[in-house]
């Protein structure tokens, strides 16, 4: 039902901000970058699901050769006791177990043309429990707002943008990302489970407490690396671990007797299926994204913000980085796209482009995966699953801010 609103205001919004710039503005041009836009961006909503078909294709045949030769049974035990808790509706030994903890580690490594089929997965082995099929379950939800909230140790693309940019230390930005986005992670998840009315026993809070720990290791690590060796340790942990997944996969399924090849085949087919099941949820996404920010109104919304906050007597400096605070809910491209711009138009190592990346690693694209993730499934009625998504995006985006004072 949120979802449903918010769509329906992205509309109203660009309607209304054009029909004023007509009037009283006399610009009639905005009418023609509001419909090219809707066109762009259904044609790019199909471009990213062409581009994610052979993804897809590829992951969900390797999960496929893992889930017959009992590997994500294996990751599925293994993190029983924690998941188990955060994901009551879910028996122990389910598929759906798996291949959660596949999509979380993808996320935190950085791997989002991984984390998404996985992601598919666990969805796919969640409706299978699902009574109601059109309704989302308290399970579907916490792994929703986990995915949002983007927990993510390696933040590889970003810090690539970076070096692109032409920034002198194009690392730096890792330890504010990691701090930001596990801040996000831990208030999305004890928000849910004080909603959802899971009991914090110790087991829930010890696991958190070693997520602190790996979070505080992997910053002590990387803060005694030389600047320039950061990038390419993280970038070659990250490929190291995901090629290692493969070849374990393929191993174990060689152990089970299985004929590897056939098993991959079947599960690329269901990866082709997916692929052409979430093109309608994108484009309805995207589209309405494009025309509310052809409209103007971002950048409306933006200027009252910086006006305010000068009123008020703060600093102004962060609010250069509020599109790509914005945008980063409703589209990665987006987000990606205003990040580029504030380093193009600031240059890379100026604090707001610094602020920028920050946000941008924070938290996860809310809009694109309840779209998809709901969508590959054909869940319409999403509950309160936008709303506690939107709450870890906007604890990231001010954490993301408090660290890069205080860093930068």
């Amino acid at each position: 039902m949120v979802l449903n609103w918010i769509w329906i205001s992205f509309f109203l919004i660009a309607f209304l901000m054009a029909a004023g710039r007509s009037i009283w503005g006399g610009d009639l041009q905005v009418w023609s970058d509001i419909m090219n836009a809707s066109f762009d961006q259904a044609a790019f909503a199909f471009e990213i699901s062409l581009g994610l078909t052979g993804v897809l294709t590829l992951w969900l045949g390797i999960m496929k050769i893992g889930e017959r030769a009992g590997v994500v049974e294996f990751f599925g035990r293994l993190i029983s006791p924690f998941f188990s808790r955060l994901f009551p509706g879910i028996p122990k030994g389910h598929p759906a177990m798996g291949a959660i903890f596949m999509n979380i580690s993808a996320n935190m490594l950085g791997l989002d043309n991984a984390a998404t089929p996985m992601g598919l997965k666990a969805m796919q082995e969640m409706q299978s429990l699902n009574d109601r099929k059109d309704t989302a379950t308290d399970a579907m939800i916490m792994f929703l707002v986990l995915n949002s909230s983007g927990l993510c140790l390696i933040p590889i693309s970003i810090m690539m943008y970076r070096a692109q940019g032409g920034a002198a230390n194009p690392t730096d930005i890792f330890i504010p990302i990691l701090i930001a986005t596990a801040i996000a992670t831990i208030v999305g998840l004890t928000a849910l489970c004080i909603k959802q009315k899971i009991k914090m026993d110790k087991v829930i809070w010890s696991w958190l407490g070693a997520i602190a720990l790996i979070v505080g290791g992997i910053t002590w690590f990387f803060a005694s690396l030389p600047a320039e060796k950061v990038q390419i340790y993280s970038t070659f942990g990250a490929n190291l671990i995901l090629f290692s997944v493969i070849i374990a996969f393929i191993l174990a399924g060689i152990r089970r007797k299985l004929r590897v090849y056939d098993v991959f085949i079947e599960g690329a087919k269901e990866g082709f299926k997916t692929a052409v099941m979430i093109i309608p949820y994108l484009v309805a996404i995207l589209v309405a994204i494009g025309m509310f920010r052809a409209s103007g109104a971002l950048d409306t919304f933006t200027g009252w913000v910086e006006s305010l906050v000068a009123w008020l007597g703060f600093d102004t400096q962060w609010v250069g980085a509020l599109p790509t605070m914005l945008m980063k809910p409703l589209s990665g491209s987006g987000s990606c796209a205003m990040m580029l711009d504030v380093m193009k138009t600031n240059g890379a190592d100026a604090f707001v482009s610094k602020l920028a990346a920050a946000v941008r690693g924070s938290t996860d694209t809310t809009f694109y995966i309840l779209a998809v993730y709901f969508g590959s499934v054909g869940v319409s009625k999403t509950r309160y699953a936008a709303g506690y998504a939107l709450l870890a995006d906007i604890t990231g985006a001010i954490a993301a801010i408090a660290v890069a004072y205080l860093f930068f």
